[in-house]
């Protein structure tokens, strides 16, 4: 791929971004924050002048994309999109320096809700929306939404949203590319929509409405209140948040085959079939535990499922300090952190399926040794899967946990103690947002180091993108011809 393709590429995204500050713009004009309208309004200008000067130009020229070259455009995409996210927070007169305004910006878009920010109350509500929006654009991704708005994309189309979207296996669910990335859109922002109003129903203005709709549905965590939704104190609230959590957290795949009525898509997905599982598991076991704190069982249950919601989709909002909870409460909490939602769904972390895949070749490598000459394939939706997924998944687990690794042994030269660390590097590489300890929900990471900042967001963008996209590049094979 030619420079130029590269420069047209990230052009159209800072332009579909820059676009997005319209809505900030507007949330600005309505509260007379009119000092903050320069730090969106100037963003916006240059990135539509910079598409129109490398598009048009150009317009006829088609764009090829190989393996190599899809690696670049979508971390570049998100590298630049997060650069684009973070000039209103750093020129809002917030007071926000460059390393906190990329970091807030990076956690945004990768939806991982980790706040430098210790008074978000403070802000201008647009730059609150901002924030809020930026999980909106970054949960679907924001390579998936380039493609949707732009057929001309198509060429190489499939193979973007292949790099950028989650799960051991990438699949259309319409013919074309295009089409399923419309359809996938139209889904989220017609949940989203729909979030908002029960929200605006049940208290909140319409403002906090939609910000927690977008940090819902992008599965992101970002409020626009210092105690989260706990502010709220409302069980309405809480009800309708945890349901568009645990919605966010399933494959967005399988609400298009619930609209178009193919229903045995659903019944035989076993991803799906494994997250309700987990899920009401680890609610009633962790409402059990929470009994001697609360009055009833019924209480219990309100704080547990919105917990396990938002720590299982990797939202990360909060109604209770979990870290303050008991023991066995805090463990059942501790292990989502190794779990996260659904392939294909807004939210990170490992997702349900590789533990599905792992399970079923563990039984089979059981199996195996009391019948040696037998022959065991892992099931998937009822019908046998590739070998190679298994060896995909088995490679993945041990990059990723290589990544925590890492991410906790830098850490520890961040002034944080060595189980702060380790959840750290948990949520960030699985892009959930607290962590415990020095990092738990109830405190910011504005107190870290600029060089942990730093990697951080490395860590955020590679978890996000399914950890080859960014660690290709320290391959020494992907430079040589």
């Amino acid at each position: 791929m030619k420079v130029i393709d590269f420069i047209r590429i990230i052009s159209i995204l800072l332009a579909i971004v820059g676009l997005t500050f319209v809505i900030p713009i507007i949330v600005a004009l309505f509260y007379a924050e009119y000092s903050v309208i320069p730090s969106f309004a100037i963003p916006m200008a240059a990135g539509i002048l910079l598409f129109m000067v490398f598009f048009f130009p150009f317009r006829n020229r088609k764009i090829n994309l190989s393996t190599r070259s899809t690696f670049v455009v979508v971390a570049g995409a998100w590298i630049f999109a997060s650069l684009m996210g973070a000039l209103p927070l750093y020129y809002s007169g917030c007071g926000i320096s460059w390393t906190n305004a990329f970091f807030e910006s990076v956690s945004g878009f990768t939806t991982t809700g980790a706040t430098v920010i210790d008074d978000v109350e403070a802000l201008p509500k647009a730059v609150n929306m901002w924030r809020c929006m930026t999980h909106w654009l970054g949960g679907m991704g924001i390579v998936t939404l380039t493609v949707a708005l732009l057929p001309l994309l198509g060429v190489g189309g499939f193979q973007l949203i292949k790099a950028e979207t989650t799960g051991p296996e990438k699949g259309k669910v319409t013919a074309k590319i295009t089409t399923t990335a419309k359809a996938l859109w139209i889904i989220y922002l017609s949940f989203t929509i729909v979030e908002a109003i029960l929200l605006k129903i049940f208290g909140m203005d319409w403002f906090d409405s939609f910000a927690h709709a977008f940090s819902t549905l992008g599965t992101g965590g970002f409020s626009t209140r210092n105690a989260s939704i706990a502010a709220f104190d409302s069980a309405a609230i809480d009800v309708t948040i945890t349901v568009f959590m645990f919605l966010a957290g399933i494959n967005f795949s399988l609400f298009y085959y619930l609209f178009t009525r193919k229903t045995e898509e659903i019944t035989s997905n076993s991803e799906f079939k494994s997250y309700v599982g987990f899920f009401i598991f680890l609610v009633i076991a962790t409402a059990l535990c929470l009994l001697p704190k609360y009055p009833n069982f019924f209480t219990a249950l309100r704080y547990s499922s919105f917990q396990i919601a938002s720590l299982t989709s990797t939202t990360g909002f909060g109604t209770s300090d979990f870290t303050l909870w008991p023991v066995p409460a805090q463990l059942f909490c501790f292990m989502v952190f190794f779990v996260g939602g659904s392939s294909g769904s807004t939210s990170g972390g490992v997702k349900v399926v590789r533990w599905v895949i792992l399970f079923k070749q563990a039984g089979n490598e059981i199996r195996r040794m009391l019948h040696p000459h037998g022959i065991f394939t892992v099931r998937l939706n009822g019908k046998p899967g590739r070998k190679d997924v298994v060896f995909n998944v088995a490679a993945f687990f041990f990059v990723y946990l290589l990544l925590v690794v890492l991410t906790t042994f830098i850490g520890c030269f961040g002034n944080l103690d060595l189980w702060s660390s380790f959840t750290g590097a948990l949520s960030m590489v699985g892009n959930v947002g607290p962590g415990f300890g020095q990092l738990g929900p109830s405190n910011t990471y504005s107190f870290l180091p600029s060089f942990l900042k730093w990697w951080y967001c490395f860590a955020m963008l590679a978890g996000r993108l399914e950890l080859y996209t960014m660690l290709i590049f320290f391959v020494p094979a992907y430079w040589k011809k």
